[in-house]
């Protein structure tokens, strides 16, 4: 694997750290961690990967590099490294709020760009990761998709989806929670106590998507098997879409995404 530096490793840097560890332990040597307070890293450290504060250090030795501080923080960071950067390096950027041409346009040279999407799923290996480039070769472009397959699932879209892509895999994150915390309230109020609510709610959702992603089928085909006429199934969802369960749900997900637009 080429040597993979992560600057700014906070809790999305670090769960790429050891993303790519849990994938190939031998792969530890090759990864640079930066961090301002960088025996916070002492648990990656010990697993063999080299910390440090010194992000130009850290790029000098390594051709991905992937800036993962705050948003507000990425310009400054991009314009403290270039000097030490080289045309063989990568830069790949998982700040949501910047763009590639503001990250060309700072580092003023010719340097392939990614930007990346991953969701907080990254910290258990479940995250979708949505990648852009406008710049980055074939080659490089699978091995930045190896990177984050380290954490999850990947896919390719036009930069031009990337906030789109924010709020569909990012946010949605938290839609599903909170689908799942009403179907546990649910469950409590006709007679389950919370564990166990809690139980055959995550399993069911789980299994839910497994059902789609294993198949390939249709939502429609797979709700088709378990209503029958006159059942509770359908009786619950026909009450469910009454109430607007659907209808919010989209407005729920084109709001966020007018907002992060503005």
């Amino acid at each position: 694997m080429s040597s993979i530096a992560v600057l700014g490793c906070g809790n999305i840097g670090l769960s790429i750290v050891e993303g790519l560890i849990s994938k190939d332990k031998k792969s530890a040597g090759s990864i640079f961690a930066t961090r301002r307070n960088y025996t916070s890293l002492k648990a990656i450290a010990d697993k063999g990967v080299q910390t440090s504060a010194d992000n130009k250090k850290a790029v000098q030795k390594s051709k991905y590099i992937i800036v993962a501080v705050k948003p507000y923080r990425v310009l400054e960071l991009l314009k403290e490294i270039t000097p030490v950067l080289k045309k063989d390096h990568v830069i790949i950027s998982v700040a949501s709020e910047i763009t590639i041409d503001q990250i060309k346009a700072t580092l003023k040279k010719d340097i392939p760009v990614f930007r990346v999407m991953p969701n907080t799923a990254s910290s258990i290996g479940e995250s979708i990761t949505c990648i852009s480039t406008k710049n980055g070769t074939s080659k490089e472009t699978a091995d930045v998709s190896k990177i984050f397959q380290s954490i999850g699932e990947t896919v390719v879209v036009d930069e031009n989806l990337m906030e789109a892509a924010t709020i569909l895999g990012a946010c949605g994150i938290a839609y599903v929670l909170r689908f799942i915390r009403a179907m546990i309230q649910g469950g409590i109020q006709i007679g389950f106590d919370s564990e166990t609510a809690t139980r055959i709610t995550t399993q069911t959702v789980k299994g839910a998507a497994e059902l789609l992603l294993q198949k390939g089928t249709h939502p429609e085909q797979e709700i088709d098997k378990v209503t029958t006429p006159k059942g509770c199934t359908i009786t619950g969802l026909n009450e469910m879409e009454h109430q607007g369960f659907s209808s919010s749900l989209i407005q729920g997900i084109v709001k966020s995404f007018e907002k992060i637009e503005k």
